[in-house]
């Protein structure tokens, strides 16, 4: 769900889901006379943000806050029970970050962070197809059990592959023959799909899927690698050895290096 902070010039600035239907068939305004000014998944940036700007040009603040919205998470011992399918699932989620739940042995705070975690180990209830569940305890040492968290390098993202190592990344594509039956120039192939769903994920600002995308396309070059020699590591540690003294200044958003 994507929420759109909208300006029209000297009037006001303010928060919609649907510009066509808010600004131009209810208020009047054609495409032309107004302007997006951010757009985000998260309520609670965005209403801040309303805030921010409307004092920032000096239009009347809104009353009420865009409130964070809430499921109705049906927390037991060992399970949190979403009251959604799972195909619905996701963008509820976005909807609600930052909302909370909990019982007498766990607390919980729903973070973007979050989100990716949550729909690679929910699962859809025996009972009722419209409702899904994950078991607290895993959700809770991977989040928020400090004392108990393996060190970084071996803890696992949402893929299960660790966050800091590649070895097991190798591994996983030698179990399944990657490199026996693959080529460099397949895997060539496959980056440059990747590259065009992190281009639409960035249009969209789908923060999902960029986060998606950025971790498949790290996942192929770490096969690409393998491939031709080498590792990613070394990969990673020459460019950054080449760049570290460099200097330089942004222009139009992009490092230029001296010359």
């Amino acid at each position: 769900m994507i929420y759109y902070l909208y300006h029209i010039p000297g009037k006001k600035i303010g928060i919609t889901r649907n510009l066509i239907k808010r600004v131009t068939q209810q208020q009047g305004y054609a495409e032309d006379e107004y302007e997006v000014l951010e757009q985000s998944e998260d309520i609670n940036y965005i209403s801040d943000r309303e805030i921010e700007l409307q004092k920032s040009y000096g239009y009347k603040l809104d009353d009420v806050k865009y409130k964070i919205k809430k499921m109705d998470i049906n927390i037991t011992e060992q399970t949190s029970t979403f009251p959604v399918p799972l195909n619905k699932l996701k963008a509820r989620l976005y909807e609600c970050v930052g909302m909370t739940w909990g019982n007498k042995e766990f607390s919980f705070k729903l973070d973007k962070g979050h989100i990716n975690w949550i729909l690679s180990n929910v699962q859809t209830s025996k009972y009722r197809n419209n409702r899904c569940y994950i078991y607290n305890k895993p959700y809770y040492e991977a989040f928020y059990n400090t004392m108990h968290k393996p060190p970084v390098s071996c803890q696992k993202a949402a893929s299960g592959f660790p966050t800091t190592t590649f070895q097991d990344i190798r591994e996983w594509a030698e179990d399944r023959g990657l490199y026996d039956r693959g080529d460099s120039d397949t895997q060539y192939i496959k980056l440059m799909e990747e590259a065009g769903e992190l281009a639409q994920a960035l249009l969209k600002r789908d923060d999902a899927e960029i986060y998606d995308a950025i971790g498949d396309m790290v996942v192929v070059l770490t096969n690409l690698a393998h491939m031709e020699g080498v590792t990613i590591e070394d990969c990673i540690d020459s460019a950054y050895n080449e760049i570290k003294d460099r200097k330089g200044k942004m222009i139009n958003g992009t490092f230029k290096k001296e010359a």
